[in-house]
C-alpha cells in the first residue's frame, strides 16, 4: 500500500467515526472529542479549540494529495463550524491555540483558496498584542499568564512568516533561540516562568517541531539541522517518534513530524536524510500497529504498541488527538513518496 492510500484511509477513518454536525445546524460540521463519543461529545459540547485547528490543517493536507470539489467544501464549511462553536469568535484566550488555527487558515487560503481573510487578520492582531520586552521579548501563552513557551512562539513565528512579517518572525526565532535551546542536547525546551526566572525543561516532541518549523520558515539551517540531529538522538527511540500519551499529548508526535517532512523536502544534505527517515519509520510503526475500526485504523498514542479496535473507557486512544496525530503523520509521510 502507497504513503497516499494510507493518508486516505486515516482520512476515511476520522471522518468516519468522528465528524458530525454541530448542534444539529444544517452545513456545520466538526470532529467529536472522543470515539466511542460520550453525551458531551456527542453534542459538541466537551471540544478543543487547537485540536479542531489541526482537524482543518490535516483536510488541507488531504486535499493537496487528492483534490476534490467536496472535500474543498468541507474545509470552509469546517472553518465555519469552528467560528459557530467557539460562539462567533475566531479568537480565544490562548495565544498556541490561535496560532494553530491561524495557520491552518493561512495555509487553507493560500493552497485551496478559501476565503478567510478577516479571521487571518484577527489573529494575527491578538498575536501581535501578545509581545512584551518581558524576559526579553516573545509571547505570553495565554493572556494574563506569566508564562511564554515554545508552544506558543514557534506557530506565532511561523504564521508571521508565512504572512510576511519577517522582522516579528525572527525576533520570536531569536527569543527562542536564546533562551530555550538547551546548549548541551540541542533540544527546546518547554519555556520560562517570566515571574520566578524558572525555566521549564521539559522536553516535548511538540516544542522540537515548531522550533524547526521557524527555521525552515526562516532559512536558518545549522538551527534546523542541530534540532534534527537532537530529535534523533533523544526523541526518537529506534527511531520511532516517541509518544507523549493521550490528551493534548496526542498532537504532539504528529506535528514533530509534519514539520521534518517539510525539513526533508527543504533542507539538503544529511539532516534532510534523517529527517525523511523519522518520518517514514514513524509512519511504517503507527500504520502497522493500527487496528482496523468502523471507516479505517484506530491508531494507538504508542506508534510501536498495537492498538485496539475498540479503546475501552479512559483508554487515551478514545481521544481525537490520538487519532489526529496519526492522520498527520500519514500526511506527512505522503508528501514524501
Amino acid at each position: 500500500m502507497t504513503a497516499a492510500e494510507r493518508a486516505g484511509e486515516a482520512e476515511n477513518a476520522l471522518r468516519t467515526r468522528h465528524f458530525r454536525r454541530v448542534w444539529g445546524v444544517p452545513s456545520t460540521v466538526l470532529a467529536r472529542s472522543g470515539w466511542p463519543a460520550d453525551p458531551g461529545q456527542r453534542v459538541h459540547w466537551h471540544w478543543n479549540y487547537w485540536w479542531q485547528a489541526h482537524v482543518l490543517d490535516c483536510l488541507v493536507d488531504a486535499q493537496l494529495r487528492a483534490p476534490s470539489e467536496e472535500r474543498a467544501g468541507l474545509i470552509a464549511r469546517y472553518a465555519r463550524s469552528i467560528k459557530l462553536r467557539n460562539f462567533g469568535r475566531w479568537t480565544n484566550e490562548y495565544y498556541d491555540d490561535m496560532a494553530w488555527l491561524g495557520l491552518a487558515l493561512e495555509r487553507a487560503r493560500r493552497l485551496v483558496d478559501l476565503e478567510c481573510s478577516p479571521a487571518l487578520d484577527a489573529i494575527a492582531a491578538e498575536l501581535r498584542s501578545g509581545w512584551t520586552e518581558d524576559a526579553g521579548g516573545g509571547i505570553w501563552w495565554r493572556k494574563n499568564d506569566q508564562f511564554k513557551n515554545a508552544p506558543a512562539n514557534g506557530p506565532a513565528a511561523i504564521l508571521h512568516a508565512r504572512l510576511g512579517d519577517l522582522v516579528r518572525a525572527r525576533e520570536l526565532f531569536s527569543w527562542m533561540d536564546s533562551r530555550l535551546v538547551d546548549p548541551e542536547t540541542g533540544l527546546v525546551w518547554d519555556g520560562l516562568r517570566v515571574d520566578t526566572g524558572e525555566l521549564v525543561k521539559h522536553i516535548y516532541t511538540y516544542c522540537q517541531g515548531v522550533f524547526l518549523g521557524t527555521c525552515l520558515e526562516l532559512s536558518e539551517v545549522d538551527a534546523a539541522a542541530r534540532t534534527i540531529s537532537a530529535v534523533a538522538e533523544h526523541c526518537a527511540p529506534g527511531g520511532v517518534l516517541r509518544a507523549q500519551g493521550g490528551g493534548d499529548g496526542g498532537l504532539f508526535a504528529g506535528i514533530l513530524a509534519r514539520y521534518l517532512a517539510l525539513a526533508a523536502l527543504r533542507l539538503e544534505g544529511p539532516a534532510a536524510g534523517v529527517a525523511r527517515e523519522l518520518v517514514l519509520a514513524s509512519a511504517d510503526a503507527c500504520y502497522g500497529n493500527a487496528a482496523a475500526g468502523p471507516g479505517g485504523p484506530v491508531f494507538g498514542p504508542v506508534w510501536t504498541e498495537g492498538a485496539s479496535c475498540s479503546p475501552p473507557p479512559g483508554d487515551s486512544a478514545r481521544d481525537l488527538s490520538v487519532q489526529v496525530g496519526g492522520w498527520m503523520l500519514l500526511e506527512a509521510a505522503a508528501t514524501l513518496e
